[in-house]
Formats: C-alpha cells, structure tokens, sequence
C-alpha cells in the first residue's frame, strides 16, 4: 500500500560529532551526501539543501550536536528545523548505517509521520543555558561544603554538628581562622553570630580538635573555591535578573505558591517560558515536563510504572519545592503529606511539585491571576462523613466505643 505524501521536499540528516550524513527526498532529487560539522561545511549543506528546493528539514537530537545545525539552518528560509526525538524513529532491526538512518528520517519525514519536538526561540535557549549552568555552580559549591566538611572531621572539629550551614556567616569566619592558624576553641567560638542557637559552652566544644598545617592549606584552597564560585553565582544571578526584567510580573506570582521561590521561578520561566499557548491544557505541560506516571498494562494487569523523562532541570527545582511545600500549612502541605507516609517522601515532593506545575500553568495562563490556597483542611472537608467514619472504625478497633456529636461550629 502506497503512503500518502505529505512532505514532497524534504531531507533527513544523521548528525554526529563529526560528520552529517543528509539525504534529500524531492520529486526530482533522490540524493545522499556527507559533509563536516565545521560552519563551513554547514554553510555548504544549508546551500545544498536550498539548492534542491527541500522546504522541511529533520534530524535526531543526538545530544548537543544538533544545536549548531539549527542554529545555522534557522538563518536560512525553509519552512520548518524538526529536531525529533531518537524514541520516535527508531529504524528496524538489521543492518544499520549512517546513511540507512538518514534515508530512514527523510522517508518517515515525506510520509508525515514525525512529530517534532518543542525548541525555544534561540533568547530562551540562551537564558536556559545561563540558569542551568548557575545550578550546576550552586552544586559545585555544595559538592564543596561536603569537602570542606570532611576536612574538618579529620581534624575532629565537629562545626558541622552544631550549626545547620558551615559556609554560613558563622562558619565562614570560624573556618577563615581556622586556615589562618587559630587554634584556641574559646577564641573560635567568639566569632559565632549571636543569633545561632548553639550555646558557646557547645561551640568550645566542637572546636576542640587537631588541625595541622595539611588541614590548614586544604581549609584556605577551599574556601578560596567557594568564594570564587559565590562570585560567579552572583554574576549570573545579576545577568539572569536582567534577561528577566520584563518578566518580573509572572516572577511574583509564580512565588505566591508555597514552596516556589525567586530561583525556582527563573527556572520555571527559562524551562517553558511565559508563552503557554502549545500547550491545550495542563494535563499537556504536565505530560510534557515528565511529571505523568507512565503506562504499562497487559493481560488487563497493570505493572508498576516510572514517570516519563523530562526536563531535569525543571524537575529538580518542582521536586525541591514539593519538600518545601510539604513543611507548610497549606493545601500543597496536605498533598505532601497524604503520600508522603504510604509512598515515601521523595514520591510525596515529586507528586506535590505536580500540582505546583499545574498551579504555574494556571498563573501563566491568565493574566494577574495568583495563587489561591485551597487549605490545610481541604480533603478533610471535602468528605467529612468519610474522615469521620474512618476514625471511628480506627477507634473501635482499639476496643473503644464512640459516639460522635458535631459541635454548634462544627455544623
């Protein structure tokens, strides 16, 4: 059976690091060609291309390999750049070759049967490429903290045991004196900010250690990394605040959900931006960002299932708030905690930063709107008689007998 053609010129690349393979499908030209991934060879395929009248160009997103082809091929005027997912055109079994898979894309490209997957305008990019590396810092500066802190272990001070952040205020300047050879635990501990909760009795002690001079150049090359790092991170905030000026606006809003702060707002909007019109509903942006539970059923038995991949970056920071949210008194909170006892916490935070994604959808949407807690109380109130009956059957299998009268507040 012939396939009805609904792209007539179109082209099908194989892209590697080092090599494209391109096959053109038109009704005159039945072609496949190799060219190299410097821009001038780029420059050469692009002319090919429009050379042979081809209008719809697809590829693979093979890694980051992809990006220097549409980022040329977008200067260029064919109709569409389909990056597509590899999940979507795997080739058949058996022989195997950069020029089968090229053909392969053109032939699936001409019959219509790729979906091309979303890519932002090339700002956007850009600004998703300064947040995420801003995130990969921040962990970069973490990973240093657990350093440092085993530094200090092996010189059995115990800072990290009586103060929640090491590069803290407080611990900064205790571990500054530290590398600059202050040994006396009573002068150490006067440093400590007023404010933290460790007594000074508690300090003293946890500062009685042995720090030689090793522990000592490892405390003053580390510190000096986080200080670098807390430079670049702040150069980056300053330079994403000025991408998003204009959206300072959605940024607000977005924070009047619990859990979402101002960081987690700039990934939000560097992750799917403010334009949500792609997406028909919530359900589309849940789906897409991999916060929908998969599906894998046969012989009417459905089997456990992991939800889709998505955006890392996205999900790291919903998944952060989810755990953020599931310490507040609100309806997110009541979320959290429902799952959290049966399924495990980090199920309960990706399940909350679910309907936070879906709150975000909401805010984005429609202009000026915010979030409206729903209450710590909602599931409880939204079937009463069912609360009720529960506790009652909990309590009687205790050996109790209960009888329940509402209050004039209650009813």
């Amino acid at each position: 059976m012939d396939l009805e053609v609904v792209v007539t010129h179109g082209a099908g690349l194989d892209v590697h690091k080092k090599v494209i393979v391109a096959t053109v499908l038109t009704p005159t030209v039945k072609e496949t060609r190799s060219f190299g991934t410097l821009t001038p060879d780029l420059l050469a395929l692009a002319d090919w291309l429009q050379s042979c009248g081809v209008t719809h160009v697809a590829m693979e997103a093979t890694g980051v390999y992809w990006k220097p082809v549409v980022n040329l091929l977008e200067a260029y005027p064919f109709e569409a750049v389909m990056v597509v997912n590899p999940q979507h055109i795997k080739g058949m079994p058996g022989r195997k070759t950069d020029v089968q898979d090229s053909q392969w894309i053109a032939g699936l490209l001409r019959i219509g049967a790729l979906k091309a997957s979303y890519i932002p305008p090339r700002p956007q990019r850009e600004l998703r490429e300064i947040v995420r590396y801003r995130t990969s810092l921040q962990q970069a500066r973490a990973t240093e903290a657990n350093r440092i802190q085993k530094v200090l272990e092996g010189a059995n001070v115990k800072l990290g045991s009586v103060i929640s952040d090491v590069l803290g205020v407080t611990g900064q300047r205790i571990l500054a004196a530290l590398a600059d050879g202050m040994t006396d635990p009573a002068a150490l501990a006067d440093l400590a900010d007023p404010r933290i909760r460790a007594s000074r009795d508690t300090l003293i002690h946890a500062l009685t250690g042995l720090v030689t001079a090793h522990q000592r150049l490892m405390l003053r090359v580390q510190l000096q990394h986080v200080a670098f790092l807390d430079r670049q991170i702040a150069a980056l905030s300053e330079e994403i605040a000025t991408r998003l000026a204009n959206f300072d606006d959605a940024l607000t809003r977005l924070q009047t959900i619990p859990g979402v702060e101002r960081r987690t707002a700039e990934i939000i909007i560097a992750e799917i931006g403010t334009d949500l019109q792609r997406f028909p509903s919530a359900g589309h942006l849940v789906s897409w960002a991999g916060f929908s539970p998969g599906q894998n059923e046969s012989a009417g038995k459905a089997r456990p299932t992991r939800t889709r991949k998505g955006s890392k970056a996205l999900r790291a920071a919903l998944t952060q708030s989810g755990h953020a949210a599931g310490k507040t008194q609100t309806y997110l909170g009541a979320v959290y905690h429902r799952l959290a006892g049966r399924r495990g916490k980090q199920r309960a935070a990706v399940a909350t930063g679910r309907h936070i994604l879906i709150a975000v959808y909401a805010i984005l949407r429609t202009p000026g709107a915010v979030y409206e807690d729903l209450g710590a109380t909602y599931y409880d109130q939204r079937d009463r008689q069912a609360l009720v009956r529960r506790e009652i059957r909990r309590l009687e299998a205790l050996g109790y007998r209960v009888m329940v009268e509402p209050t004039s507040a209650a009813s």
